[in-house]
């Protein structure tokens, strides 16, 4: 049993997903292998957007994270968003608030929250180089150090947390659905910067866009998100290209008396991946499950997330040996009703296509209707489902508006016409 030659679950990956796992399963009485490539404790993701959304929030104090949060200083902050149909999408003041906190903090954070845990057993340094195969399903990895020496985890249950390019995956032949992104992104870490301290600001620009997120210790990152039509102008000069992108957004952040405390950062490939969030003993959290458009700040809640459904969905068949196979097919059910509709939302918008006319409207309308915008906002930062835009009675208000506007405009391009007549009968 796994308890006597093995443990209960073995972790490929201590960044958040692998570690909120970690945590959980722990806390649940399993016991648990964490196993991490990189041997610094303080390793951080770079390429990050470091806003964790409101729906996430609820995670974060189940770990016990939320003090550890405040006294670091992230920002508590709400979602803000522009469009050019209608300008700035009038969210509710009091909306529920996520976090701005730098990968630099939160990563090591979260990381000795988990190590500190009793149950779980940090192994850094480590690289996964093969699975462990038990009657025709994994049961557990090999892992090779950097001395070249291997040693084996045997474990009832194996956890992908190594990202979106995850080895466990590829060793375990489970390819992700990859969508294409026609947007790359050029960003700064930036102190100083004049811009709303609680906002965490959006622009769709459509078809460019472009982020600014607060986060702890009075640094923001600023975000230019382009559509690859305009990558020429920004491998031609991308300090010059970047900042007359970020210097002409409406009601954009003043940089001219900030210091900037970072290089420029630019990625250009960023597909979407997707691929089914459980199989044959091996369960993907976090990027190694869906790795998607970071415009919109859903991946490092959507890493919380995804690491508590699976400890909800199968602490129960480890602990008590039952059918850890049935408990995965639910993890993965629910990781699919819960995310499945946003990604394919994100993804397609992250073509690079024009906005379509539907999508027009309903901004118009959140910029006019609070009610109408408190939906938008409860689907952007992932509270709701998609779904909840389709709402008849959501729906009716933003057909009201949009038969209001219409009808403004006709009245307006009436007397424009009417005024020209009597200019014109008054002329000599």
């Amino acid at each position: 049993m796994p308890g006597r030659d093995g443990y209960d679950v073995v972790i490929c990956g201590a960044s958040i997903a692998g570690c909120t796992a970690a945590r959980l399963f722990a806390l649940a009485g399993a016991r648990v292998a964490l196993v991490e490539q990189r041997s610094d404790p303080a390793a951080y993701k770079v390429a990050c957007t470091h806003q964790i959304q409101s729906s996430a929030v609820p995670t974060i104090e189940r770990l016990g994270l939320a003090p550890s949060l405040e006294q670091a200083g992230a920002v508590r902050s709400r979602a803000a968003g522009w469009s050019p149909h209608g300008g700035w999408l009038r969210f509710p003041a009091d909306a529920p608030a996520g976090y701005g906190v730098t990968r630099r903090t939160l990563d090591p954070m979260v990381r000795g929250l988990a190590v500190e845990t009793p149950g779980v057993e940090y192994f850094p340094g480590q690289t996964v180089v093969g699975l462990l195969a038990d009657r025709g399903g994994v049961a557990g990895v090999e892992v090779g150090s950097p001395d070249h020496t291997r040693r084996s985890f045997p474990a009832t249950l194996v956890v992908a947390a190594d990202g979106r390019d995850s080895t466990v995956a590829r060793l375990a032949r489970a390819p992700a659905r990859v969508r294409p992104h026609n947007r790359f992104v050029y960003f700064a870490y930036w102190r100083g910067v004049r811009s709303p301290k609680r906002e965490a600001r959006v622009w769709l620009l459509d078809p460019d866009a472009a982020a600014v997120f607060p986060n702890e210790d009075d640094v923001t990152v600023v975000a230019a998100v382009p559509h690859k039509v305009r990558l020429p102008e920004f491998r031609a000069n991308p300090e010059a290209a970047y900042r007359r992108m970020v210097d002409d957004l409406p009601d954009g952040p003043e940089l001219g008396s900030a210091e900037r405390v970072s290089k420029l950062i630019g990625k250009v490939e960023m597909p979407n991946k997707m691929r089914g969030a459980a199989r044959g003993g091996i369960a993907f959290v976090g990027d190694a499950a869906l790795a998607t458009d970071p415009l919109f700040g859903v991946g490092c809640g959507w890493a919380f997330q995804s690491a508590e459904w699976l400890v909800e969905e199968t602490y129960s068949a480890l602990l008590d040996h039952g059918d850890i196979d049935a408990a995965l097919e639910r993890y993965r059910s629910v990781f699919r009703r819960r995310l499945a509709l946003h990604h394919m939302q994100i993804a397609d918008y992250s073509t690079g296509r024009a906005m379509r006319l539907n999508e027009r409207v309903m901004f118009r309308a959140a910029a006019a209707d609070p009610v109408v915008a408190a939906a938008v906002e409860e689907v952007s930062t992932r509270r709701r489902p998609i779904l909840r835009l389709l709402d008849p009675r959501l729906s009716t208000r933003v057909l009201a508006h949009q038969i209001r506007a219409t009808g403004a405009r006709a009245r307006y391009c009436t007397n424009d016409v009417a005024g020209e007549r009597g200019d014109s009968s008054r002329r000599p």
